[in-house]
């Protein structure tokens, strides 16, 4: 009964519970590192808010540091030593967020979404990695600058000169035959030019329908949305449209 106690306690030594102190604050850490970065994804509705980025972060953070402690594991009583590469690790542990990322990346037609809550999931995942590893402070710049990029960017990307892009879906009356040159000379009227090669004809039982994506010759001067779809009700044979921003 004692050798079996005696056993029991390894996991109890003082050298087992202080590296488990050490692992805990690094989890600890890695989590509020991880609701730093998700907290700007959870404001804005997304489907990846902070318990997401928490979890990754501290997950990561968690395969990687326990790596750092071969000696302690089963109570330092391991039937042969264990040999780690933490390299290889990391690599795991980057191939499965990948998947994860995937699985919130989103496309409609012209439109793609998700590609910055997948790109930022990735990013808590090396916030995680560093935390891991011991680079605390370079941990922290990560997860402070991920947020910054995700919250202030866009206010950069508005102000900074671009041509914003729409998603235009017109669908035509049974028999009509839409002239291009008068799409073409509606939108170039309106601030806008139909994108070289994206435009897309489907017919079916005499209907043609257009899918296409119109670009802002200059974004402050183009009209709006509802402007523009003024001028589409005015085309002659139009059944109805869809207008969308091009998302990416």
């Amino acid at each position: 009964m004692s050798e079996y106690l005696s056993h029991f306690m390894l996991f109890w030594s003082p050298a087992e519970l202080n590296a488990n102190i050490i692992i805990f604050l690094n989890l600890a850490g890695a989590m509020l590192l991880g609701f730093v970065v998700g907290y700007e994804r959870s404001y804005h509705g997304r489907a990846a808010g902070m318990r997401t980025y928490g979890l990754v972060c501290m997950a990561s953070a968690a395969l990687v540091v326990i790596a750092g402690y071969p000696d302690f594991w089963f109570g330092g009583r391991a039937l042969s030593p264990v040999n780690l590469d933490p390299s290889r690790t990391i690599q795991g542990i980057v191939t499965g967020i990948g998947f994860l990322g995937a699985g919130v990346i989103m496309k409609e037609g012209f439109t793609i979404s998700g590609l910055t809550t997948a790109a930022s999931v990735w990013a808590s995942s090396a916030i995680g990695v560093l935390v891991g590893v011991g680079f605390y402070a370079s941990a922290i710049l990560l997860a402070l600058l991920s947020a910054a990029c995700m919250i202030w960017v866009h206010r950069l990307e508005a102000w900074l000169p671009s041509q914003a892009a729409l998603v235009i879906v017109v669908r035509f009356r049974n028999g009509v035959r839409p002239e291009q040159a008068e799409m073409e000379s509606m939108l170039t009227a309106r601030g806008y030019e139909l994108a070289a090669g994206t435009l897309t004809i489907a017919v079916n039982n005499g209907m043609s329908e257009w899918h296409f994506i119109a670009i802002a010759l200059d974004k402050k001067n183009a009209v709006s949305l509802s402007e523009l779809s003024h001028d589409l009700e005015k085309i002659q044979g139009v059944d109805s449209f869809q207008l969308t921003h091009a998302k990416n």
